[in-house]
C-alpha cells in the first residue's frame, strides 16, 4: 500500500498538512527529509547552527550526551537548552537520550539528578524496583523536556564477557523471557507519562565479543534466534514504540555480511516482514567505527535508508570520527531523491512512520493522571487532618498546661500563706 501523509491522525495531519502546505518558505522534501535526521551538538547551551537548522526544518531529532549539562543550575539550565530547541520547531522534536540506568547514564547524581541503577541490577531485584526506577527516570526526562529514551536493552546477557553488554551490565538478563518482564515493566513506567521508548540493539547485540564503537562486531557463530524473542513478544503486545538497529555483522541473517542498520535482509525482511513491525526504525549511531571506518557517509546513508530505517543517528560524539553537519547529510539524501536512487515514496514511508510516532509525545495516559491526582488529593486530606489533629491536640496540651500551672501557683501562693500565718 502507497503510504502517504492520509494515512495520519486528524491532528497531526493537520499539523503537517499546515507545514507542507508553507510552500513560500520551506519545502515538503527538505521538511520530511529532516524528519529522519538525528543529531547531536557540542556543547552545554544551545548550538546557533542547530538552531537554525530546526528552524528551518531540516532537523527532526536532538540528541543529548552529558557533554550537553550543564555544571551549575544543571536541571533549570537543561530544561531551558531543550525547550528553545522544541519552541523552533514547526512540528514537534524528538528530544532524545540514553538513560538506561547504571553505567549508559547521562543524567548523573554530581548534577542533582536522581540515582540510577543498571538493568543487570534490577534484573536481580523485583518487579517493584523495575517500576520505581522507571518511573523515577521516566519523570525527570519529562520534567527535563526529553520525550524519548533510548532504552531498554533487551539485548540477552547471553556472553558474559562482552566488552559493550554484560561486562556494562545492560541487560537484564541471560533469560529471553525475564528480559521482555522486565523490558515491559519499564515501558510501562515511561508510556504513562508520555515518554517514548526504543529497544535496542536489533537483531541482538549480547553474543558479541567484540564493541561496533570501536569496529566491526560479527556474530555469525555466536547468535541464536532466541535473542529475537523479546522484539517478538513485545511488538506483538503492541509495546514496541521504536527500534533501534546494531551494527552487528550476523552472515546468518545477510550472507553479504552487512551490518545490521545497513542491512534490508534484517531492518525490512526480518524485522518489517518477519516480525510485523510498522513502527519507527532508529539506527545506531552512524558514527561508530564499524560502519564509519568501512564505509562513506555517502554509502552508509544509502543502504540504511533502502534497507528501512527511519531516523539517522550522527551523535558527534564519537572519538576519531568526522564530524556529520546537518547540511551535509541532509544534501546527501536530497541528491539520492533527486537523482532516482531514494523515491520518494520510500521518505514519505518514514514520514508517515514518525509522524504517528509523534503524535504519542506528551499524550500520556489520562486515566494515570486522574489516579495520581486523586491520590494526592487524599494524601492533601490526609495531611490536613493530621495538622487539624496536632492543632487541636497542640490547644489542649497548651489549656491542660495552663491550668496546671495556674493550680501550681495557687498551690504554691497558699502554701507561702500559711507560712506567713505559722510565722505570726
Amino acid at each position: 500500500m502507497k503510504i502517504t501523509i492520509y494515512h495520519l491522525p486528524f491532528t497531526i495531519f493537520f499539523l503537517v498538512y499546515s507545514v507542507l502546505c508553507d510552500a513560500q518558505t520551506r519545502d515538503s522534501l527538505d521538511i520530511k527529509i529532516g524528519q529522519m535526521i538525528l543529531i547531536g551538538f557540542p556543547n552545554p547551551k544551545v548550538d546557533p547552527g542547530t538552531l537554525e537548522a530546526v528552524r528551518s526544518g531540516k532537523i527532526g531529532s536532538i540528541l543529548l550526551f552529558e557533554k550537553n549539562i550543564p555544571a551549575k543550575n544543571s536541571y533549570l539550565e537543561l530544561k531551558k537548552i531543550t525547550w528553545m530547541y522544541q519552541q523552533a520547531a514547526t512540528i514537534p522534536l524528538f528530544i532524545v537520550i540514553d538513560q538506561e540506568g547504571g553505567k549508559v547514564n547521562r543524567l548523573k547524581e554530581k548534577y542533582g539528578f536522581p540515582r540510577s541503577v543498571s538493568a543487570a541490577r534490577l534484573g536481580d531485584y523485583s518487579l517493584d524496583s523495575v517500576r520505581f526506577y522507571g518511573e523515577t527516570t521516566a519523570a525527570t526526562l519529562v520534567g527535563l523536556g526529553i520525550n524519548v529514551n533510548f532504552a531498554p536493552v533487551v539485548d540477552l546477557a547471553s556472553n558474559p564477557n562482552n566488552p559493550i553488554i554484560a561486562t556494562k551490565e545492560r541487560a537484564f538478563s541471560a533469560q529471553a523471557d525475564s528480559v521482555t518482564l522486565f523490558a515491559r515493566e519499564f515501558i510501562k513506567q515511561h508510556r504513562k507519562l508520555g515518554v517514548v521508548t526504543v529497544l535496542k540493539h536489533f537483531p541482538g547485540h549480547g553474543s558479541s565479543k567484540d564493541d561496533t564503537h570501536l569496529g566491526v562486531a560479527d556474530v555469525t557463530n555466536t547468535w541464536r534466534e532466541s535473542e529475537l524473542i523479546p522484539y517478538q513478544m513485545l511488538i506483538d503486545s503492541g509495546e514496541a514504540d521504536a527500534i533501534m538497529t546494531a551494527h552487528i555483522v550476523n552472515k546468518k541473517l545477510d550472507e553479504k555480511g552487512l551490518p545490521g542498520t545497513l542491512s534490508k535482509k534484517i531492518t525490512t525482511d526480518l524485522l518489517r516482514d518477519k516480525l510485523h513491525y510498522s513502527g519507527v526504525v532508529f539506527s545506531d549511531d552512524m558514527q561508530m567505527h564499524a560502519i564509519a571506518k568501512h564505509y562513506s557517509l555517502e554509502e552508509a546513508i544509502l543502504l540504511a535508508i533502502d534497507g528501512g530505517v527511519d531516523i539517522l543517528t550522527f551523535s558527534n560524539n564519537i572519538s576519531g570520527s568526522p564530524e556529520r553537519t546537518v547540511h551535509r547529510v541532509h544534501q546527501i539524501i536530497r541528491k539520492y531523491v533527486e537523482d532516482g536512487k531514494i523515491s520518494k515514496e520510500r521518505i514519505d514511508q518514514s514520514f508517515v512512520r514518525i509522524m504517528r510516532l509523534k503524535t504519542r509525545l506528551s499524550n500520556a495516559d489520562a486515566d494515570y493522571y486522574k489516579k495520581e491526582l486523586v491520590k494526592a488529593n487524599k494524601e492533601i486530606l490526609r495531611q490536613k487532618q493530621i495538622t487539624e489533629f496536632n492543632e487541636k491536640q497542640a490547644i489542649e496540651m497548651d489549656a491542660k498546661a495552663r491550668k496546671e500551672a495556674e493550680l501550681k501557683e495557687q498551690q504554691s501562693s497558699e502554701t507561702k500563706k500559711k507560712k506567713r500565718k505559722k510565722s505570726k
